[in-house]
């Protein structure tokens, strides 16, 4: 689908183009959810997670009628961006969450282990929030490239840029990173 005929479907009927984008894209949007989510959603949490994502694609466009640019790499955008949102979500829910129906106490560990836990996932914490404070591109790179083992080449296609300038750019991040977590008083074996 070009941008031109996207224009003249919005000319014409919104609901067609909002059909013509879902009919079009629907698995595109799937592929890249179900990347993301594959490792703790459900397949509703999916289902979910693509419904979003078709809803906040029709309200840019419903807002932006003189869209202009890669259709489909907007869409990935979008697609990404909700899912990583999504997995953030769920996998902070499942970390939360324990039932009480559960017996296994050597899952707990000792006090020590507990508080051990605990320290980590507030040094992660942290350091998601320093990688946030980077600013985009920058933050989006690094999350794809540390938490997701994703190249270079891999984020140039889905950032618009070339894969020599996302290594510049990864390369400059790590180095304020590294600055903002020393500021946090989080020591190298806190490091990405």
């Amino acid at each position: 689908m070009t941008e031109t005929e996207l224009r003249l479907l919005m000319a014409e009927s919104v609901q067609k183009c909002h059909r013509a984008i879902f009919d079009n894209y629907c698995n595109y949007v799937y592929a890249i959810v179900i990347n993301v989510l594959r490792s703790c959603g459900s397949r509703e949490d999916i289902e979910d997670c693509v419904s979003d994502v078709f809803m906040k694609i029709y309200k840019r466009l419903d807002q932006n009628t003189a869209f202009s640019g890669d259709i489909k790499g907007f869409i990935g955008a979008i697609s990404r961006n909700t899912a990583i949102d999504a997995y953030r979500r769920l996998t902070l829910k499942n970390f939360r969450s324990v039932s009480i129906d559960d017996d296994n106490e050597t899952e707990y560990g000792s006090d020590e282990r507990l508080v051990e836990n605990a320290e980590k996932k507030e040094q992660s914490r942290i350091i998601l929030k320093k990688i946030k404070e980077l600013g985009e591109p920058d933050s989006t790179i690094i999350i794809q490239q540390y938490y997701y083992n994703r190249t270079a080449k891999e984020i140039s296609k889905s950032i618009s840029m070339t894969a020599a300038a996302v290594q510049k750019r990864s390369s400059r991040a790590k180095q304020k990173l590294k600055v903002l977590l020393a500021e946090a008083g989080i020591g190298r074996e806190g490091l990405i």
